[in-house]
């Protein structure tokens, strides 16, 4: 099994694990500070086949069962009394009691059902401050790259130059190069850059298409890092016509490179036309190229021919952005942590929350994506900073996903539950059992959708 998969893997179970486990302990908790009756507690769903109850552990301590299943999928704390994922129609059918959670007074009933929530969201907030807390806060001022920014060819016609070093919009300036950047830009009507040492601005029209920006390739703005060379892997094209560490690439087949960013674009259209093609002697001819360097220890320029490996790799690993800026360090004392933390999360939900509008366009659609998208995001080594991180932020998309008014999920029970104490009149419980199946009945439409659009980009289609 490759490595970097089982890296992602691990940590992705792990973090799920935690979410999981936390949101129905928020259930759990409320649950039992009322007097409802937990019948189980499960980490994952225990889906059984055939004789095999799907459980891969449990144990039963006092009125709960406690255990772990074998799906994961989520997890879930099943209350006495209450129509939910289980169906358990049956108890429902049985006179009230004073412990299930159909008897309890509807506020009680609320603060049971955004237990989960909560406490999700209150993670993400905590782990964000800690995090800023041990580790602090590093990142490179966009105005700071003095390399300034590569631009396709839309954003030039929007009036950006390779080269500009973006400052701010009219709103704000900006902070570092990531989403945040991308969407300011997007809402933009003016853009504040420098350009050959002059500062200058670029009239937008305020609504640019985010979901376009970052999917086009190349990228509508991206780091310009010059080509040179961090090292150079052995028995490699690279390593054959004497290439060393610190060289830096000027020309590929006569084609001026300034960058990674534009030596990776004519790379992909050489492997654009090998691939078209097909023949082996076609595979020979797009692969050979005209390469022209400058060589790091004598300041002399060669131009080689060589042929790149079949993966279409020269066979050198690139400087990286931090090795040609100071990066600005913040540091957060404890207390100064925790309104850090909650500023960060609370901008994080804000972003995700803006940008789920593309979900419902069909670009958005196919952007959509299920577990291996989600571990993906994962760093291929293990880092402790990066994994608190995508907890956290997971943590924040899992509160929202469960807000959302859709029945089977904690939303859809709040959006009842409000109806009756708006109205002070209760939903049929025949009505409940039909929204619920509903509702279970989207999310796993969702959940196929999702996981088929990883399948397909995967095999290539996408």
């Amino acid at each position: 099994m490759d490595s970097v998969f089982l890296i992602r893997l691990v940590q992705f179970i792990l973090s799920i694990s935690i979410l999981v486990l936390l949101h129905e302990g928020g259930h759990y908790f409320f649950s039992k500070l009322f007097g409802v009756r937990v019948e189980k507690f499960f980490i994952f769903f225990d889906v059984g086949i055939g004789k095999w109850t799907g459980k891969l552990f449990s144990k039963k301590i006092g009125e709960t069962e406690y255990g772990a299943g074998w799906l994961p999928l989520g997890g879930y704390c099943k209350i006495a009394g209450m129509i939910d994922e289980s169906m358990d129609t049956e108890q429902m059918k049985q006179p009230p009691q004073p412990y299930e959670f159909r008897t309890k007074p509807a506020w009680q009933r609320l603060l049971i059902m955004i237990g989960g929530v909560l406490v999700n969201f209150l993670l993400a907030l905590f782990i964000y401050s800690m995090v800023l807390f041990y580790w602090g806060e590093s990142y490179i001022q966009t105005k700071d790259m003095s390399h300034g920014m590569k631009f396709n060819t839309e954003a030039q016609q929007l009036g950006f130059k390779d080269g500009d070093i973006l400052v701010g919009t009219e709103k704000r300036p900006f902070k570092s190069f990531g989403t945040d950047l991308y969407r300011d830009i997007s809402e933009a009507t003016r853009v504040d850059i420098i350009r050959d040492g002059k500062a200058m601005a670029i009239q937008l029209p305020g609504d640019l298409n985010l979901l376009d920006m970052i999917k086009k390739q190349p990228p509508f703005v991206a780091p310009l890092v010059p080509a040179e060379i961090d090292s150079v892997l052995p028995h490699t094209p690279a390593s054959s016509i004497g290439m060393e560490k610190g060289d830096k690439i000027l020309a590929i087949n006569g084609k001026a490179v300034d960058s990674w960013n534009e030596f990776t674009m004519q790379v992909s259209r050489l492997n654009d036309v090998v691939t078209a093609k097909g023949t082996k002697a076609d595979s020979i001819k797009g692969r050979t190229i005209s390469l022209t360097f400058q060589h790091a220890s004598t300041g002399v320029v060669d131009t080689v021919r060589t042929m790149l490996d079949n993966e279409m790799r020269l066979g050198v690993l690139q400087k990286g952005i931090w090795e040609f800026y100071e990066p600005t360090q913040v540091e957060y004392g404890f207390f100064e942590s925790f309104p850090a933390g909650i500023r960060y999360g609370i901008g994080v939900l804000r972003g995700y929350v803006d940008d789920l509008k593309y979900v419902f366009t069909s670009d958005g659609a196919k952007s959509l994506g299920g577990f291996g998208a989600i571990g993906s995001l994962f760093p291929p080594m293990w880092d402790w900073m990066m994994f608190w991180r995508m907890t956290a932020f997971l943590s924040i998309i899992l509160a929202f996903m469960n807000i959302l008014p859709i029945p089977a999920l904690d939303g859809g029970h709040v959006l009842f539950l409000l109806y009756e104490m708006i109205t002070g009149r209760k939903p049929s419980e025949r009505f409940l059992i039909i929204a619920e199946y509903a509702g279970i009945s989207i999310l796993i439409l969702l959940m196929i959708v999702a996981n088929l659009n990883d399948i397909l980009r995967w095999l290539g289609y996408m």
